[in-house]
């Protein structure tokens, strides 16, 4: 509105205006219009970069990529100190490297994503890149929160020397993410899918996963 119109509206009291005055009836919101791109398996995924400090302090940052429909970790990439332009190709090369394209990928708005190369890179890959609402991290919702589980579970828990420590121990978390951690959005199903068996809830036992930094309940 302020760019169409030339006013002069502050974001955050037209929010509280619609908090007040805007009350959507039940049934009327359907999905938002990335949740109905990432309904159609593994024509969507979704990327998010940040950044982590190693033991000694060096910066380093990380390239995430994930399938929107099974909430999979498709692979990172990592880059130790400042990003430039062509770093991010890299790590998502990197990251998708051994896997089947998508049609689309989902990325915010951050500006590393409209440099020249990045573009040419997603046009070599026939990939179309679809963009979030800016300045709102709830558009982005799935890769957002996966970060923030990858850094209360794992990155708050241990620590990692050299870019190739990370990267290893990236590798262990995504084996135990992929294969062993249920997901509240899937039902409590694995975001690979594997031959369920009973447990007997009377006969179970503790099986550890990652060095022992989490525990699941296995049929004994």
């Amino acid at each position: 509105m302020n760019l169409a119109f030339g006013l002069d509206l502050d974001k955050d009291v037209v929010r509280r205006i619609l908090a007040i005055h805007y009350r959507p009836e039940q049934g009327t919101t359907g999905p938002s219009w990335l949740t109905t791109l990432g309904h159609t398996k593994d024509s969507l995924w979704s990327m998010d970069l940040f950044r982590c400090e190693s033991i000694l302090l060096k910066s380093h940052w990380v390239l995430i990529v994930m399938d929107q429909f099974t909430r999979r970790i498709i692979g990172f990439g990592i880059h130790q100190g400042d990003v430039d332009g062509p770093a991010p190709c890299q790590m998502f090369n990197v990251a998708i490297s051994k896997q089947n394209l998508p049609g689309y990928l989902s990325s915010d708005n951050d500006p590393l994503f409209l440099y020249h190369r990045w573009q040419a890179n997603l046009r070599i890959l026939e990939i179309d890149e679809v963009k979030s609402v800016p300045y709102t991290p709830i558009s982005h919702p799935f890769v957002e929160r996966l970060i923030g589980s990858k850094r209360r579970e794992f990155l708050d828990q241990t620590f990692f020397w050299t870019a190739t420590d990370l990267e290893r121990k990236l590798l262990g978390y995504q084996q135990y993410f992929n294969h062993h951690r249920t997901h509240s959005g899937l039902y409590g199903g694995l975001p690979v899918c594997t031959e369920a068996k009973a447990i007997n809830l009377n006969d179970f036992r503790w099986q550890c996963h990652y060095r022992g930094l989490f525990e699941l309940p296995v049929a004994a």
